[in-house]
């Protein structure tokens, strides 16, 4: 297939360099036309603007920092919607604003252009490797159509839903991601600063159910999916202890807490509702009541 691809950075460089060891025809343009020398050299086409590389390609491309450069690239004088040919297809791999995609993919269609928002996941270590997770949004028939060339740069290619639907779940993955971090820095510094070893309380946090992925793997498909609050595996007034007494230890070793502290409030409203006997679980029903929505498989 004819392929254009813009932004070679640290991310979109290794991709572009799969999609054409893959056999494409690549067209390619980066604002430092520099950046495009390890492609050019593997036989890849140079164009002098965004507009240039869509007129070119059935499928475009577009790796960049954010919803500015996207809408710039996309959107902008010699952008890619000034060139796109009707029945092409544009993707965004940006970790962008699903707001603006949803612009966009309106704009493009009164050129019959197809838009999907695809962001990825795995950083540059997963893009020269090509085992980038690619969160895709958009219509599923143009992206069962196009899975082929993103199976090229991902193993973990998955349809997330209607366009921005991708943007969404990147961004909701790259938020738990970097609170968790910071929720990690809570309790390494408490548990080191109160006489704890790092490599030997990190093991301990591996060997244990947070480190053999409990949440993820068994209490959000198997718990929150089902609304299965009551049964108590694990019971809210153990865990509103738990979380008691590492407050607690932080206050005695002048750790500041400020995460556990605010998720102690929210078992402490928890057990003022009664649910004691519940399911330690069961606070995640309190944001959903404040959301307005439940989070609840739906086949």
């Amino acid at each position: 297939m004819r392929i254009g691809f813009i932004g070679l950075g640290n991310m979109g460089g290794p991709m572009a360099s799969h999609i054409i060891a893959a056999g494409h025809t690549v067209t390619v343009h980066d604002i430092r036309k520099e950046a495009a020398s390890p492609q050019l050299d593997k036989g890849a086409a140079w164009a002098d603007s965004p507009r240039a590389v869509a007129a070119a390609s059935e499928i475009v491309f577009t790796s960049l920092p954010g919803p500015k450069q996207v809408e710039e690239v996309a959107l902008g004088e010699g952008g890619i919607l000034q060139g796109a040919e009707p029945d092409s297809v544009y993707i965004d791999l940006s970790t962008s604003s699903p707001t603006l995609i949803r612009d966009i993919c309106a704009t493009f269609q009164d050129k019959q252009v197809q838009v999907l928002d695809a962001p990825v996941s795995g950083g540059p270590v997963g893009a020269q490797a090509a085992t980038l997770a690619v969160m895709v949004g958009g219509d599923k028939a143009v992206y069962e159509r196009v899975k082929p060339v993103l199976d090229v740069i991902g193993d973990k290619v998955s349809y997330v839903g209607g366009i921005g639907c991708g943007e969404i779940a990147k961004i909701v993955h790259n938020m738990i991601g970097i609170c968790s971090l910071s929720l990690l820095a809570e309790g390494l510094t408490l548990g080191v600063k109160a006489g704890v070893e790092p490599q030997a309380l990190l093991q301990a946090i591996q060997d244990g159910a947070v480190g053999q992925g409990l949440m993820l793997n068994y209490m959000v498909p198997e718990v929150v999916f089902k609304g299965d609050f009551d049964t108590a595996r694990f019971a809210l007034r153990w865990a509103r202890k738990d979380v008691g007494l590492a407050t607690e230890l932080g206050r005695e070793f002048e750790v500041p807490l400020k995460l556990a502290n605010v998720v102690e409030q929210e078992f402490v409203e928890a057990m003022a509702r009664g649910w004691a006997e519940r399911d330690s679980s069961a606070p995640f029903a309190l944001q959903e009541e404040r959301s307005g929505v439940t989070v609840r498989k739906t086949s």
